[in-house]
Order: C-alpha cells, then structure tokens, then sequence
C-alpha cells in the first residue's frame, strides 16, 4: 500500500490508480468535466496553439498545468481550498488576480504560497530557497490592490483559499514565464532527462520525483573554474563546498530527507541507481566559486525491478513492504 505522502501528492499531481490495485500504475487520461485534475493533453495544446485563452472553473482542490484563465465561486462554505500550479523544468508561474471578491474581514482568504506546501512540508525546503519563508506567502486581505501579480521562483507554485459565502470567489490568470536557469524543480512525470547548471552562485538546487525511480548520472562536472578542475578530496564529501547528493523519503521537504550518497568528484560516465523511496530528490550544493553542472536521466522503478534489487540498489528502508 502507498504511504500518506504518496497517496497526498500522487493525488495532487496524477491519476493514482489505487482503486485498481495497481499503486504503482501511472494513468493519464484527457481531462473531461469529471476529472478531478487538468493534465495538459497535446490535443488541447493544439487546440489553443492560435492563441486563444483556455478558462475554466476551479474546483476546492484542483491542479493545473496549463495557462489560461481560472474562476471559483462557492457554491457552499469552502473551508480548505487549495490549487496546485506545475509547469516544465523549464518555466516559472506567473499568477495574476482579475477579480477578487471574498470577505477578509469575515475570516476569508485568499494567499498565493512560492512553492509547493503539503501537511506542513515545503518544497523548495527553506535551505534552498532564495526567501525566507514568511516571504513566499502573499496574502491578498493584507496586500489588496498592492501585489495583484505574483511570479513564483521555481516551476510550482499554489493559491490556498478560505471561501466562506455562497456566491463569492474570484479569478485568476496563469501565466508562464521562460527560466534560463531552472533550479528548484518537481517533475511532472515520472521519467525524464535533465541537466542541472549554477554558474557561480551560491545557492542550493534541488530536483524532485515523487516516484521511486531508477536514476543515471551520466556526467558531474564540479569545481569547473578557467577550464581547470579543482583536485578534490579522496574520500568523501565533508568540508567540500560543492556536492551532488542523492535523497529519499517519504515526505515533501528536501531538508527531511535521508541523505543516500554523496557525489564530490567530476566524472563522465555512468553511475545508476535504483531508488525505492516515495520521493527522490537530486540536490545540487554550490559554494559559488565555481560553475557546477550534472545531468541524469530517471524512470519509474517498476514492481519487477523493485522484488528483484541489485547491490547497486538503495537499502532496505527505502522500499515498500511487499
């Protein structure tokens, strides 16, 4: 059976096919006025590929992941409302309120979060995010007219909401903004390839997959300056300013997560490992002196794969109970 994070985010970002019996079958359909949640077919992208503006109605707790225009109206007190947004790698969100009509003197709200937050966990975890936490929230009873446009520093972002008279609501425009240099990112999908780059900027970089996941690192370039590579030390990555480390568990918050190994030397090549946590996360540590680069593919651990692991599998703790 799924843990309660798996079942959480699954819920949020697929079609978990749990009532099948197949928790770790991915199923994506064309979204329909059933679907609990809008997942970008490429028909609807050709379909607004002329420039037309996609709206439709949120739901209490919705996600999308496509542009457009989105309105909610109670239709009854709405206590814990929340809308996910996720976009490529690649993008940042752009949030853009139109009309807003809630009652914030009679205990309404209406925020915007930069990020991800799920049963009290962040994603990007404080550590890695360029704002102390009191600031990725935006609450409109607080700013009104001031802040009517907010642009996320990653490629998810979320509106949580507290709706209590029938009849009020608002309106949102999504829109989505290239980013030269993804960061912080979640994974729409659970395979990919991805190259992550910091160029002289200390900061932490995480990639998440709330999956458990085969990943290859194929090529780990660390402590690149004026074409020379820094020698680094022989064992082990304590006192190094810039490292790659692998995570797992079963929450949302990179910081929460046990440190599975630890990568300080530059290499071409292949390093493969399977992972059986609910979520995996690549973390990309920069001190800022230099330009640090990784890229690696992933793809979901299958049931097969997961029965029979190798020596070059993760421990135990990381997979689920068979």
């Amino acid at each position: 059976m799924p843990s309660a994070f798996q079942f959480q985010c699954h819920f949020v970002l697929i079609f978990l096919a749990a009532s099948k019996g197949e928790t770790r079958y991915l199923e994506v359909r064309d979204a329909g006025e059933d679907e609990p949640f809008l997942l970008l077919s490429e028909d609807l992208k050709r379909e607004l590929s002329a420039g037309q503006i996609y709206r439709r109605s949120l739901r209490c707790i919705d996600m999308l992941s496509i542009e457009g225009q989105f309105t909610f109206t109670a239709e009854q007190p709405q206590l814990h409302c929340a809308t996910f947004f996720i976009g490529e790698p690649e993008e940042l969100i752009t949030i853009d309120y139109d009309f807003v009509n809630i009652d914030c003197q009679g205990g309404d709200f209406l925020k915007v979060f930069d990020g991800w937050i799920l049963k009290g966990e962040k994603f990007p975890s404080s550590l890695d995010h360029p704002l102390p936490t009191s600031q990725r929230y935006v609450d409109f009873c607080e700013s009104g007219n001031i802040q009517r446009s907010i642009r996320s520093s990653q490629n998810v972002a979320m509106i949580f909401f507290r709706i209590h008279r029938p009849g009020n609501g608002f309106t949102v425009t999504v829109k989505k903004n290239t980013n030269l240099f993804p960061c912080n990112v979640i994974s729409q999908t659970p395979s990919g390839r991805f190259t992550m780059v910091i160029s002289h900027q200390h900061r932490n970089c995480s990639f998440s997959i709330i999956y458990p996941v085969v990943i290859k690192i194929s090529d780990l370039i660390l402590g690149h300056l004026n074409g020379l590579f820094l020698k680094k030390p022989s064992a082990g990555c304590a006192g190094v300013g810039d490292f790659v480390e692998l995570l797992g568990g079963t929450g949302l918050d990179p910081s929460k997560m046990f440190p599975l190994a630890d990568l300080c030397h530059s290499f071409h090549g292949s390093a493969q490992m399977k992972i059986g946590c609910d979520n995996t996360v690549l973390r990309m540590v920069s001190s800022g002196k230099h330009i640090n680069r990784v890229t690696f593919e992933y793809h979901q651990l299958d049931l097969q794969e997961t029965e029979n692991r190798k020596e070059n599998s993760i421990e135990e703790f990381c997979f689920p109970s068979i």
